[in-house]
């Protein structure tokens, strides 16, 4: 059975979104074969570890519908899948390298391997352990043995070749005496990275560990351990790391990386899915959008693409877009009005449904409703525009509405028009100033049909609280 899983660390606000791609590779390949989908957490640095990180991980995975057969949430088989909850796991292992003199004891102190490095550096040699403490193993035991010092566990590195092969990238050799002996088990008891997740990966029985390329290098230490342990080897994809749209390494600085922040803006669920699919991967027939059921048919792992991929929030937006304009007014206003509702922020309903013909094709994500649409559920307490010296035009336009019976769009169209031509305003202009007297804005949804959905009554309690103003544009205190 093809098994997978993602590792995240609890050490920031939530799951970057460049780990949301990888979980996703991994959820389609254990869904496509049939198998099995593993969330553990790697807890392991516990001086980085961020209080409530867990659970917003494990929470923005489930809203993406990533949902895991085997976690700290739901168990399994494995169990525990928190990595702070093994230590006794680590250390049973550990030890069995120690006896099988494929890892050693360590004594040296930080002082000790700081100045052994500085004296790397000066002969401009590469920095890594010298083994000191492997010629000295004897000594080494026995102070361990008569509590005289702290220690760590580290891998020996054989004298020889490292070859593994990456599904996607094929056979890659790496030589011995560019790899360090590294710390399996700390002094504090806990495993480092590496023997953590080779042991986890074995007891586990992961068959395909699909990670991103910035583990490749650690990758032959995992390939030396699952040999010291004669365990087979899984089956190895070194995803392309993402990248901003000018190819720099994703990062915060320039722009948004975690996950919960894209939903939180109002990206639905099912377009971060489809955008992260094409993140190294093309849908064989170019298309761009496509369900999650399309994606795992037609997804295979050997498909996807060494080049790094640009995550761009724009073409995020515009996917969204996209999918908002494939709703129904009723499915997209159930939409916005859970959106808010999450925010305690409770709209009409039978507003928003009117509304959402006037806004469909402009917004791109369930977070722009409220900026266009705000003047439809209360009064502008901002202009953008001064409208003193149009009173007179209000005037004339506030005894045209007024006549009015037939409140509909096409007749307050009419009307305006009627006030144009008659004064002989500049259209745009006049429009311009109607828009700003009845919404606040210079842009919004088309006028005409925001009149209607406001009613008469208020469109005329609108333009009268402008005529009778003597605040002019921002901060208008007359509507407060």
């Amino acid at each position: 059975m093809v098994r997978t899983r993602i590792a995240p660390s609890p050490t920031g606000s939530d799951i970057h979104i460049g780990n949301i791609a990888t979980a996703l590779k991994n959820w389609a390949w254990a869904k496509k074969n049939h198998g099995k989908f593993i969330i553990r957490i790697e807890d392991t640095d516990q001086t980085r570890l961020v209080a409530g990180s867990e659970k917003k991980i494990l929470e923005t995975l489930e809203r993406i519908g990533l949902k895991a057969d085997e976690s700290p949430l739901v168990g399994g088989p494995h169990s525990p899948y928190r990595q702070s909850e093994r230590l006794d796991i680590y250390k049973k292992y550990a030890e069995e390298l120690v006896s099988k003199r494929k890892a050693y004891y360590c004594v040296c102190t930080p002082t000790r391997l700081t100045k052994m490095r500085e004296e790397m550096q000066l002969k401009k040699q590469m920095s890594r352990y010298d083994r000191h403490c492997l010629i000295n193993q004897e000594e080494v035991i026995k102070q361990i043995k008569e509590n005289k010092t702290s220690f760590v566990i580290r891998l020996k590195i054989p004298d020889e070749k490292i070859e593994l092969e990456d599904l996607i990238r094929g056979k890659i050799t790496f030589q011995a005496k560019d790899i360090d002996d590294q710390v399996l088990l700390k002094s504090d008891g806990f495993p480092t990275y590496h023997l953590g997740v080779v042991v986890d990966d074995y007891l586990m029985e992961i068959t395909h560990i699909i990670r991103g390329e910035e583990w490749l290098p650690s990758t032959p230490k995992h390939v030396i351990l699952y040999k010291s342990f004669n365990w087979p080897l899984p089956i190895f994809v070194h995803l392309p790391l993402l990248r901003n749209p000018d190819k720099s390494k994703l990062s915060k600085r320039k722009n948004p990386v975690w996950a919960s922040y894209y939903l939180d803006q109002g990206i639905f669920p099912e377009v971060i899915v489809n955008y992260l699919a094409l993140m190294g991967w093309s849908h064989p027939e170019g298309k761009d959008i496509f369900s999650l059921e399309e994606y795992l048919k037609v997804f295979d792992i050997k498909d996807i693409q060494t080049s790094a991929p640009v995550f761009d929030p724009v073409k995020l937006d515009w996917m969204n877009g996209e999918y908002i304009r494939q709703k129904s007014i009723r499915q997209l206003a159930d939409q916005i009005l859970e959106f808010y509702k999450k925010q305690n922020i409770n709209l009409d309903e039978k507003v928003v449904e009117k509304t959402i013909p006037l806004i469909k094709e402009r917004i791109k994500k369930l977070s722009d409703y409220l900026p266009l649409c705000k003047f439809v559920f209360e009064l502008p307490t901002v202009y953008e525009v001064d409208l003193s010296t149009k009173k007179d035009l209000l005037k004339k336009t506030l005894e045209k509405l007024d006549q009015l019976v037939d409140w509909s769009a096409i007749k307050i169209g009419e009307k305006m028009m009627e006030v144009v031509k008659e004064n002989t305003y500049k259209t745009g202009e006049y429009f311009m100033t109607m828009r700003v007297a009845i919404t606040g804005k210079r842009i919004s949804p088309p006028l005409n049909e925001s009149m209607e959905i406001l009613g008469k009554k208020e469109c005329l309690k609108r333009v009268k609280m402008k005529i009778n103003s003597r605040f002019p544009a921002s901060g208008d205190r007359s509507l407060l």
